[in-house]
């Protein structure tokens, strides 16, 4: 049994057991959090497409803990005009562990 779930903007295909890193959420280490925004489920072959969402669908996890990704480095620069800069980003993320789907 799989799911597609929908968080932070992008797609992620889970099972049980899964360990994702996602976009930051609002929850502190330790605690439990239910994704609703299931967009399909997969149950032993019988596939369920939800427009856009899957009625009654959730996908629970526990929050093992919040990151930091790696930092992403951007460079500008004008040639001949003396004129360089240097931006860094590090993405805040989550590290959820995959409890169980329910459809």
């Amino acid at each position: 049994m799989y799911a597609v779930l929908e968080t932070g903007g992008k797609q992620y295909r889970v099972t049980a057991g899964d360990t994702l890193e996602i976009e930051r959420l609002p929850v502190e280490a330790g605690q439990t959090f239910t994704f609703e925004r299931v967009l399909l489920v997969n149950h032993d072959g019988k596939v369920t497409v939800g427009q856009p969402v899957v009625a009654g669908a959730k996908v629970v996890a526990d929050v093992v803990a919040h990151t930091r990704g790696d930092k992403k480095i951007a460079f500008k620069m004008r040639r001949r005009k003396g004129y360089h800069r240097t931006v860094g980003h590090r993405q805040e993320l989550t590290v959820v562990k995959v409890k169980e789907i329910n459809a």
